[in-house]
């Protein structure tokens, strides 16, 4: 039997998370590691307004990374199947995220567009951007995260073609490194009908307000 590669991958993806919870720091270990860096940095964890920072900081660990506790295919279990037989596009666009990048920790701030062409089920629209927060809400890299979102959708609806373009904005490159603020990193995945076929994946840029030429930059 082959085994698709989003399915594979995600069951990699599941022993090594359950590998890392196994071994995962108490509560009392981060907030002491984050105090670690404040004297790193040449500051006093305990003077006033640092105090409490270790637990504020591991609150806000939890938020911006809580796609680790999330299984992003069972976003899209329950779909729903009386659809009269609608079988156009579906689009759900400016799909807003924060995300960190896996070198610097640096906020990716962006946001996504997604289609697909169902067959027979459709799912609920707020799903699609759970489906995005759950890979967002993770150290990431755009270009995976944005296969990510694809493939999960093809393999769990099995629609005719999905298409998943993601703009965003890394703060690794605008407030440090390079400094080039404005800087905008456009990636994209077509599967389906909206890789072969051209008209699909032309009204599909056209709803979102892209260009062939501007995916390709």
């Amino acid at each position: 039997m082959t085994v698709a590669p989003a399915v594979r991958d995600r069951a990699r993806g599941s022993l090594a998370e359950r590998s890392v919870a196994a071994h995962r720091p108490s509560r009392a270990e981060a907030e002491e590691a984050v105090r670690t860096l404040l004297r790193w940095i040449g500051e006093d964890p305990e003077r006033e307004g640092l105090k409490d920072t270790p637990h504020r900081v591991v609150e806000a660990f939890r938020e911006h990374f809580r796609g680790y506790f999330v299984d992003p295919a069972e976003i899209l279990r329950k779909t729903f199947e009386e659809v009269e037989g609608y079988d156009e596009m579906v689009v759900l666009k400016d799909i807003a995220f924060e995300s960190h990048c896996e070198h610097h920790m640096a906020p990716i701030i962006g946001r996504a567009h997604v289609a697909y062409l169902p067959v027979r089920r459709v799912v609920g629209i707020s799903k699609l951007a759970r489906l995005v927060d759950a890979f967002a809400k993770r150290l990431q890299i755009q270009e995976r995260m944005t296969a990510q979102i694809a493939d999960t959708i093809q393999e769990i609806l099995q629609p005719r073609g999905v298409g998943v373009v993601i703009e965003a904005t890394h703060h690794c490159m605008t407030t440090r490194g390079v400094y080039k603020p404005g800087s905008v990193m456009v990636t994209s995945r077509l599967l389906g009908e909206f890789r072969t076929n051209p008209e699909t994946r032309r009204e599909f840029l056209a709803i979102i307000g892209k260009t062939p030429l501007e995916l390709q930059r």
